[in-house]
């Protein structure tokens, strides 16, 4: 007979000695996520009995989440840009630090745009700037079938109509865009190893390794975005800290005018967009 107290405690302890730094929060989401409540029904009963198969239920979410399983894949949900997208195995995680290049795209495309999410994942880039502005024209391509069909999953859930096209960056497009958005791989090879553990044995090393300098995708992107963006259309990189300069340095070099570098909210290079000639 245990209670809701003392099992979130149990969950804590567990995950705190597993060295998972947001145990508290942590136990407290696999919780919700085994009863289908919300926080404020925990804090409401704590002192009910949580059934036996519940039990069980929870402690081997807490054990899963304790070999540093991602919490995400867990709960099968992420939450980004105000909105929860169901994620799996087959896609990044979406991270706080995208919501700048979602940001900051919003602020560019004319009304009734058509904008390309490319290398989607979730689709969490493309769906959010759709959300919010619902006059765009959506595409958003992969190279991966099952990101794809995750992507059309979220779009489903929030009633989203959009244009999915699987190839390898722009194989399969034949139409031109005004805006085009991506979050490409950008790890160098030899940093993948030092990654966190949730990130470098869990999520899919397609959507992270960016090759031998980290910049690969760029390259390709770049050299080819102008034959699929429209005059004056926009081209919106996420990026790695430290890529700012060399990525904007590729854009100018490429013959992209007004090249700006964004920052996150921690003062980091997070976005480089630059406009078509």
């Amino acid at each position: 007979m245990t209670t809701i107290k003392e099992l979130l405690k149990e969950g804590k302890d567990i995950l705190e000695q597993a060295n998972i730094s947001e145990n508290v929060y942590e136990s407290r989401i696999l919780l919700e996520h085994t009863l289908q409540c919300d926080h404020m029904y925990l804090l409401t009963h704590e002192e009910k009995v949580v059934q036996e198969e519940n039990e069980e239920t929870y402690l081997s979410l807490i054990r899963t989440r304790a070999e540093h399983y991602p919490l995400q894949y867990i709960t099968g949900i992420s939450h980004f840009m105000d909105y929860a997208f169901f994620v799996n195995s087959n896609v990044l995680i979406p991270r706080q630090d995208t919501e700048v290049l979602v940001e900051k795209a919003l602020q560019m495309f004319p009304s009734n745009a058509a904008v390309l999410d490319l290398c989607c994942g979730s689709g969490c880039i493309g769906l959010s700037l759709k959300l919010y502005r619902p006059d765009i024209r959506l595409i958003c391509s992969d190279v991966s079938e099952e990101a794809l069909k995750l992507t059309k999953k979220n779009a489903g859930k929030y009633d989203i109509i959009f244009k999915a096209i699987q190839g390898d960056l722009f194989e399969g497009l034949q139409e031109t865009v005004d805006m085009i958005v991506c979050n490409p791989p950008y790890i160098r090879s030899s940093e993948v190893q030092n990654l966190m553990t949730e990130v470098r044995e869990h999520e899919p090393i397609l959507a992270l390794d960016g090759m031998e300098d980290g910049l690969y995708f760029y390259r390709q992107i770049i050299n080819q975005a102008g034959l699929y963006l429209n005059d004056k259309g926009y081209l919106c990189f996420e990026i790695g800290c430290e890529q700012g300069q060399e990525v904007a340095g590729l854009m100018q070099e490429a013959g992209f005018l007004e090249v700006e570098i964004v920052k996150d909210l921690a003062g980091l290079d997070r976005v480089v967009c630059g406009k078509k000639e």
